[in-house]
């Protein structure tokens, strides 16, 4: 092919690419809160490349105004992972939207502290009930304060019980356990309702 028949052809080429038609825009759904284990297992697939022996030390709800949370779900959680071999704690955090510089969307985990192993942590298989059992155990015995307050935001702990050596899920009315009028704990693994904390 000499260079005039490359030349002649040219125009047509360039139709040929301008005319095929362009990629359908895909749609980004809406963002939408999560169920506490959903947030925990995710974090824990990504903490055992930190360390392989981790347990849990907390896990608790984060609130965020870009996306509404849901009975028994949350935008964003923060967990705290300790391992025994390296004497060390670590926090990760899971996002469903960036919410702020230190708040963005995915999982991102902070630099390691130490830890005294206080007897505090537990394995993630001692969590069967989820968040939205937990609510529903709750909302049956805070049905009241619920109707009164329907606004009033929820939140979620799930760590180890003081007087009970097991993990429990801690629904409270409002944002944290200090500033709290109702909460309500939640056995984590039967998703039984054990006490009512005013």
């Amino acid at each position: 092919m000499t260079r005039r028949d490359v030349l002649a052809l040219a125009p047509a080429l360039l139709l040929f690419g301008c005319s095929s038609t362009p990629e359908p825009r895909v749609e980004k759904k809406p963002a939408e809160p999560v169920t506490g284990l959903h947030a925990l297992y995710a974090m824990y697939g990504k903490a055992r490349l930190w360390a392989p022996d981790i347990k849990i030390l907390r896990l608790s709800s984060i609130n965020i105004d870009k996306v509404k949370s849901q009975p028994g779900k949350a935008p964003a959680w923060q967990v705290i992972f300790a391992s025994e071999s390296l004497g060390q704690k670590r926090a990760y955090t899971y996002s469903v939207v960036d919410a702020s510089t230190t708040l963005r969307e995915g999982i991102f985990p902070d630099s390691p502290g130490a830890w005294s192993n206080d007897r505090r942590a537990f394995l993630i298989a001692a969590v069967r009930a989820d968040t939205d059992k937990a609510w529903e155990t709750a909302l049956k015995h805070g049905s009241d304060y619920a109707k009164k307050y329907p606004d009033m935001p929820i939140s979620y702990v799930l760590e180890l019980g003081r007087q009970v050596s097991a993990p429990m899920w801690r629904v409270i009315w409002g944002e944290s356990v200090t500033n709290s009028a109702l909460s309500i704990l939640v056995d984590a693994d039967s998703g039984g309702y054990l006490e009512t904390l005013h």
